[in-house]
């Protein structure tokens, strides 16, 4: 019998065993640095001239390893294995797909020490940022597993006499998962876990930054048992691969993170119905936020800044759940900007491997050339209070920085950064406080500190976003716990982690017998 679920504990490196094991973990993955990753198509290595290079942030001139890159050709052919493979991959029972999950999740348990240290290495993790990662990639497969456990049992539907009716799910076929970078092994976990278990196959293409960590899970899922061509693993870029994936014909779904603008192209391009296609494509697209933390002069004080300082710097501020504005009341506005900037200038920035280090780098150059020109923006707009320099010349360090005074209209207050900076806006009250927030095109995570009840039910109600946290912080969403997906240009709303979210990747088909 299946255990209930629960989430996976994050591990205490403060006791020596746990700091032990990181240390020889980090060295067992030094020792495989360099190696080579082909492409993964229905179940067979292939190999390709053109290479990806995946390098470690903390230390640019470092190659953590080298992956194949596919090319339109490969591409239609991993989605004409996934199509071969759904054939019979659609027939097995759901408790047997759950358990591939299972399995998968039991392994990933095992070697999680390891797998935290390539997200330490070719993400820039520090080790509890890796550690939340790899234990959230464990509860999405766990979660998924159970859930669709209980799906299997169908919809509960209304008994008449003389007809024996039921309404069961069944997948929808071959789907396409592009993950994100800043959670490359639970997002890209938990987007495939979902609908292979659901019943689909799928192909992966993973970010370019981080294509090592992939194909280090397309190796778990294959140990777990996964059948050829159920998971397929193809890097490559948007431009070559990335568009005839989500344009193909036989494609029928799309599982998407990351930025609105790649997002809202796909959606795009999966409305147009190519030649031969006989569905309509669903996408399911996360696509991140300008999240907002409201303080009220009726809060904590020292921990509305503790909340924001955690949100913002968290693994460099490179989740779209991060707080990159924080909304102050007028009268609390300059003991909360005081308190927020001490706190950050406390923070120690360094190599991401080593221990007790509060940030590491930015993930690759594009994002530091991308950070630093909103810092220089940001002078111009507000008063810089923290921060606002890079940090260190071998790796993509930059300071966690603090802006004041920020207009709630200026750039810095409207845009996604995605790094470590946040805005702070001045508000005249809390309405105020809760329209400054609204006001912007996103909708994922928002926070509020407050002690007066009123408040915290005005915010319940009126703070438009998908991810709402009452006197705590705006990131750390568990699975299972805190369903996770936001509004407007966040997002479809697709609740990861969440009761509903395998729905989204099966449709249900009614059966009357007349008796």
């Amino acid at each position: 019998m299946q255990t209930a679920y629960q989430p996976e504990p994050f591990t205490n490196f403060c006791i020596p065993e746990n700091k032990a094991a990181m240390e020889a973990a980090l060295q067992l993955v030094a020792s495989e640095k360099g190696r080579h990753y082909p492409l993964k198509i229905a179940g067979k290595a292939i190999d390709t001239e053109a290479r990806i290079t995946s390098v470690n942030p903390s230390c640019f001139t470092e190659v953590i390893g080298t992956v194949a890159r596919a090319n339109a050709e490969l591409a239609d052919q991993a989605v004409k294995a996934a199509q071969e493979a759904f054939a019979s991959w659609k027939h097995v029972a759901p408790e047997v797909r759950a358990r591939l999950l299972f399995k998968a999740a039991a392994i990933l348990r095992r070697r999680k020490f390891e797998y935290s240290a390539w997200l330490v290495e070719e993400a820039g993790k520090n080790w509890a940022e890796a550690d939340a990662d790899t234990a959230e990639a464990i509860d999405f497969m766990e979660y998924y597993g159970r859930e669709m456990l209980r799906y299997a049992a169908g919809m509960p539907i209304i008994a008449v006499p003389g007809e024996q009716n039921e309404c069961f799910y069944i997948p929808l076929g071959v789907g396409v998962v592009i993950p994100p970078w800043n959670f490359p092994l639970a997002i890209l976990a938990g987007m495939v876990a979902a609908a292979v278990v659901a019943g689909n196959t799928v192909i992966m293409k993973p970010a370019s930054s981080t294509p090592v960590i992939a194909a280090k899970l397309m190796e778990l899922f294959e140990e777990a048992g996964a059948p050829a061509g159920v998971i397929n693993y193809l890097p490559g870029s948007g431009g070559s691969i990335g568009d005839v994936l989500v344009s193909h014909p036989q494609v029928r779904f799309i599982n998407f993170t990351g930025s609105k603008e790649v997002g809202l192209r796909i959606n795009k391009l999966a409305a147009d119905v190519a030649p031969g296609q006989i569905w309509i494509k669903r996408v399911v697209a996360e696509m991140g936020g300008k999240d907002a933390i409201v303080v009220d002069e009726e809060a904590d004080l020292e921990e509305a800044a503790n909340g924001i300082v955690a949100s913002a710097f968290g693994f460099q501020g490179q989740k779209c759940s991060a707080c990159s504005r924080a909304i102050i009341v007028n009268s609390v506005y300059d003991e909360v900007v005081a308190k927020v900037a001490a706190k950050t200038k406390a923070l120690t920035v360094g190599p991401a491997a080593q221990y007790g280090v509060n940030m590491g780098p930015v993930v690759d150059e594009s994002a530091y050339k991308k950070v630093l020109e909103y810092i220089e923006i940001g002078k111009t707009e507000a008063r810089l209070v923290a921060g606002g320099n890079t940090a260190g010349e071998k790796g993509w360090f930059i300071e966690p920085t603090v802006f004041a005074d920020a207009p709630a209209k200026s750039r810095i207050a409207q845009e996604e950064i995605f790094g470590p900076v946040v805005a702070i806006t001045r508000a005249e009250d809390f309405v105020d406080a809760l329209r400054i927030a609204n006001d912007t095109e996103y909708g994922l995570t928002g926070a509020v500190y407050s002690r007066n009840r009123a408040k915290l039910e005005q915010a319940r109600r009126d703070f438009h976003v998908g991810n709402l946290y009452l006197n705590r912080k705006c990131t750390g969403a568990l699975v299972g716990v805190q369903p996770f997906g936001g509004f407007n240009m966040s997002g479809t709303d697709s609740k990861a982690g969440g009761a509903d979210y395998l729905l989204l990747f099966m449709q249900a088909k009614v059966v009357a017998e007349k008796m």
